[in-house]
């Protein structure tokens, strides 16, 4: 019996391998048509009595400003051309921070956030941080830079039921997300550490301080290139 349940397990847990990594493979090509945190909000707003606003429009990279890719970058992981998903750096600085008793903070990566989004759940457990580590290291294998930045701007929570940079653009500026300047577009990753608390317009003193660091970042970061060499890789 036990040799059976033993035998059953296996084979679930190589199934769930299988599944994993066949979906890390798909989504190297085909557009992420929808993600768990889009439907926990939808079910919060309908719990809540809210009005249902879910806006997702998938665009390609070429179609999202350089100037959007640059200020996330610069806003949430500025090595994020350099590491292989784990900025040990950052979290060595949030481990002695935390260390210190001061306010706890974390080190995800755009690719950790890109495997959250994508694949798992929002709420914090160590079970999330397993798996989103395995994801992680997924995706840093076998998609290109480019492409990790691609999704992460297609699934990233940018407002309320606001999805990825397209409609992120069209809600905040009324435009699409090719022709964001660079303060609109260091406005949008301002927010993104809670979208659902900061507008991106009109700003509060907080996130207008914080989308003016963001664009002196972008001139001390410089031109964008996603090519390995480019990056000392």
């Amino acid at each position: 019996m036990l040799k059976k349940i033993l035998k059953f397990i296996f084979k679930v847990f190589l199934g769930l391998i299988i599944l994993s990594v066949a979906l890390v493979l798909l989504f190297k090509w085909v557009p992420v048509p929808i993600t768990p945190l889009m439907v926990i909000r939808n079910i919060e707003q309908h719990q809540k009595g809210f009005s249902v606003t879910w806006e997702h429009d998938w665009v390609s990279i070429e179609n999202i400003s350089p100037n959007l890719q640059l200020a996330v970058i610069c806003s949430e992981d500025q090595n994020f051309l350099k590491h292989k998903g784990f900025d040990m750096e950052a979290i060595e600085k949030a481990l002695e921070n935390n260390k210190k008793g001061k306010r706890i903070k974390g080190a995800s990566t755009i690719s950790q956030q890109t495997a959250k989004n994508v694949f798992l759940w929002p709420t914090r457990s160590w079970l999330r941080k397993g798996l989103e580590a395995y994801f992680t290291f997924l995706i840093e294998l076998t998609w290109s830079k480019e492409r990790i930045m691609e999704v992460y701007l297609n699934s990233i929570e940018m407002g309320n039921g606001i999805y990825g940079a397209e409609a992120a653009a069209k809600y905040w500026y009324g435009k699409s997300a090719a022709k964001l300047t660079a303060m609109e577009a260091a406005s949008i990753a301002a927010i993104l550490p809670s979208p659902m608390r900061y507008k991106a317009q009109p700003a509060s003193n907080f996130i207008a301080g914080r989308k003016q660091w963001i664009v002196r970042q972008m001139g001390y970061f410089g031109p964008l290139n996603y090519s390995p060499k480019a990056n000392g890789k």
